[in-house]
Protein backbone atom coordinates (compact mmCIF):
# COMPACT_ATOMS: atom_id res chain seq x y z
CA UNK A 1 0.00 0.00 0.00
CA UNK A 2 1.13 3.50 -0.84
CA UNK A 3 0.29 6.81 0.75
CA UNK A 4 0.58 10.50 0.00
CA UNK A 5 -0.87 13.73 1.36
CA UNK A 6 -2.14 16.74 -0.52
CA UNK A 7 -3.67 20.07 0.42
CA UNK A 8 -7.25 20.93 -0.53
CA UNK A 9 -9.30 24.04 0.20
CA UNK A 10 -10.90 22.07 3.06
CA UNK A 11 -7.64 20.88 4.59
CA UNK A 12 -4.98 18.26 4.12
CA UNK A 13 -6.09 14.84 2.88
CA UNK A 14 -4.37 11.48 3.15
CA UNK A 15 -4.51 9.32 0.02
CA UNK A 16 -4.03 5.55 -0.12
CA UNK A 17 -3.57 3.30 -3.12
CA UNK A 18 -2.67 -0.26 -3.95
CA UNK A 19 -0.68 1.14 -6.88
CA UNK A 20 -3.54 1.01 -9.36
CA UNK A 21 -6.71 2.11 -7.55
CA UNK A 22 -7.60 4.68 -4.92
CA UNK A 23 -8.31 2.77 -1.72
CA UNK A 24 -8.60 5.65 0.71
CA UNK A 25 -9.06 9.39 1.01
CA UNK A 26 -9.47 10.94 4.46
CA UNK A 27 -9.25 14.46 5.80
CA UNK A 28 -6.27 14.32 8.15
CA UNK A 29 -7.53 13.90 11.71
CA UNK A 30 -11.10 12.99 10.78
CA UNK A 31 -13.04 10.21 12.46
CA UNK A 32 -12.00 6.91 10.81
CA UNK A 33 -8.78 8.46 9.43
CA UNK A 34 -6.52 5.70 8.04
CA UNK A 35 -6.21 3.48 11.09
CA UNK A 36 -4.14 0.71 9.48
CA UNK A 37 -0.64 2.06 8.98
CA UNK A 38 1.19 -1.26 8.58
CA UNK A 39 3.28 -1.80 5.47
CA UNK A 40 2.60 1.69 4.11
CA UNK A 41 5.14 3.28 1.80
CA UNK A 42 5.09 7.05 1.26
CA UNK A 43 5.16 7.57 -2.50
CA UNK A 44 4.16 11.05 -3.61
CA UNK A 45 4.93 10.43 -7.29
CA UNK A 46 2.51 7.53 -7.83
CA UNK A 47 0.53 8.30 -11.03
CA UNK A 48 -2.85 7.68 -9.42
CA UNK A 49 -2.08 10.28 -6.75
CA UNK A 50 -1.44 12.82 -9.51
CA UNK A 51 -4.77 11.89 -11.09
CA UNK A 52 -6.56 12.28 -7.76
CA UNK A 53 -4.92 15.66 -7.12
CA UNK A 54 -5.90 16.89 -10.60
CA UNK A 55 -9.50 15.68 -10.18
CA UNK A 56 -9.75 17.35 -6.76
CA UNK A 57 -8.40 20.63 -8.15
CA UNK A 58 -11.16 20.59 -10.78
CA UNK A 59 -13.79 19.57 -8.24
CA UNK A 60 -12.86 22.32 -5.78
CA UNK A 61 -12.89 24.89 -8.61
CA UNK A 62 -16.57 24.01 -9.09
CA UNK A 63 -16.25 21.82 -12.17
CA UNK A 64 -18.48 18.78 -12.34
CA UNK A 65 -16.34 16.13 -13.97
CA UNK A 66 -16.85 12.37 -14.17
CA UNK A 67 -14.84 10.12 -11.91
CA UNK A 68 -12.61 7.98 -14.09
CA UNK A 69 -10.15 7.10 -11.33
CA UNK A 70 -10.49 3.45 -10.27
CA UNK A 71 -11.86 3.21 -6.73
CA UNK A 72 -11.35 0.15 -4.55
CA UNK A 73 -12.86 0.59 -1.09
CA UNK A 74 -12.65 -2.40 1.21
CA UNK A 75 -15.40 -3.27 3.65
CA UNK A 76 -18.09 -5.81 4.36
CA UNK A 77 -20.52 -6.80 1.60
CA UNK A 78 -23.14 -4.57 3.24
CA UNK A 79 -20.79 -1.59 3.53
CA UNK A 80 -19.66 -1.94 -0.06
CA UNK A 81 -23.29 -1.98 -1.27
CA UNK A 82 -24.03 1.18 0.74
CA UNK A 83 -20.94 2.82 -0.79
CA UNK A 84 -22.19 1.86 -4.27
CA UNK A 85 -25.51 3.52 -3.48
CA UNK A 86 -23.66 6.66 -2.39
CA UNK A 87 -22.09 6.86 -5.84
CA UNK A 88 -25.57 6.88 -7.38
CA UNK A 89 -26.57 10.12 -5.63
CA UNK A 90 -26.28 12.83 -8.32
CA UNK A 91 -23.84 15.71 -7.96
CA UNK A 92 -25.37 18.50 -5.90
CA UNK A 93 -28.27 16.40 -4.66
CA UNK A 94 -28.89 14.70 -1.33
CA UNK A 95 -30.61 11.64 0.06
CA UNK A 96 -31.57 10.89 3.66
CA UNK A 97 -30.34 7.91 5.62
CA UNK A 98 -33.96 6.76 5.70
CA UNK A 99 -34.27 6.95 1.91
CA UNK A 100 -31.09 4.92 1.55
CA UNK A 101 -32.50 2.34 4.00
CA UNK A 102 -35.71 2.16 1.94
CA UNK A 103 -33.68 1.50 -1.22
CA UNK A 104 -31.75 -1.24 0.57
CA UNK A 105 -35.00 -2.79 1.83
CA UNK A 106 -36.47 -2.76 -1.66
CA UNK A 107 -33.36 -4.45 -3.09
CA UNK A 108 -33.48 -7.12 -0.38
CA UNK A 109 -37.22 -7.63 -0.79
CA UNK A 110 -37.96 -6.76 2.82
CA UNK A 111 -40.36 -4.21 4.25
CA UNK A 112 -37.88 -2.14 6.26
CA UNK A 113 -34.17 -1.71 6.75
CA UNK A 114 -32.32 0.06 9.52
CA UNK A 115 -31.39 3.66 8.72
CA UNK A 116 -28.96 3.42 11.63
CA UNK A 117 -27.15 0.46 10.01
CA UNK A 118 -26.96 2.39 6.75
CA UNK A 119 -25.63 5.41 8.65
CA UNK A 120 -22.92 3.33 10.27
CA UNK A 121 -21.82 2.01 6.87
CA UNK A 122 -21.86 5.53 5.41
CA UNK A 123 -19.67 6.66 8.31
CA UNK A 124 -17.06 4.02 7.49
CA UNK A 125 -16.68 5.15 3.88
CA UNK A 126 -12.92 5.05 3.25
CA UNK A 127 -12.90 7.28 0.14
CA UNK A 128 -14.33 10.69 1.01
CA UNK A 129 -15.49 13.05 -1.75
CA UNK A 130 -15.17 10.43 -4.54
CA UNK A 131 -17.71 8.23 -2.74
CA UNK A 132 -19.95 11.14 -1.75
CA UNK A 133 -21.06 10.37 1.78
CA UNK A 134 -21.41 14.14 2.25
CA UNK A 135 -24.60 13.90 0.15
CA UNK A 136 -26.43 11.93 2.85
CA UNK A 137 -28.43 14.01 5.28
CA UNK A 138 -30.68 13.43 8.25
CA UNK A 139 -34.44 13.59 8.03
CA UNK A 140 -35.80 17.11 7.74
CA UNK A 141 -32.60 18.10 5.90
CA UNK A 142 -30.34 18.16 8.95
CA UNK A 143 -26.61 18.08 8.17
CA UNK A 144 -25.58 15.30 10.50
CA UNK A 145 -22.86 12.73 10.70
CA UNK A 146 -19.85 13.44 8.52
CA UNK A 147 -16.55 11.89 9.57
CA UNK A 148 -14.67 14.83 8.06
CA UNK A 149 -16.70 17.28 10.13
CA UNK A 150 -20.14 18.79 9.51
CA UNK A 151 -18.49 22.08 8.49
CA UNK A 152 -16.80 20.27 5.58
CA UNK A 153 -20.03 18.51 4.65
CA UNK A 154 -21.77 21.88 4.40
CA UNK A 155 -18.92 23.32 2.31
CA UNK A 156 -18.94 20.34 -0.09
CA UNK A 157 -22.71 20.57 -0.56
CA UNK A 158 -22.52 24.34 -1.07
CA UNK A 159 -19.74 23.87 -3.63
CA UNK A 160 -21.81 21.34 -5.56
CA UNK A 161 -24.87 23.60 -5.43
CA UNK A 162 -22.88 26.56 -6.74
CA UNK A 163 -23.19 28.60 -3.55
Amino acid sequence: MFESRIQTPLGEVRLRSDGNSLTGLWFVGQVNDAKDNHDIEIKDDLPIFGQVESWLENYFSGKQIPITIPLKPKGTVFQERVWQLLQEIPYGETMTYGEMAQRMAKEKGVETYSAQAVGQAVGKNPISVFIPCHRVIGKNGALTGYAGGVHRKEQLLNLERGK
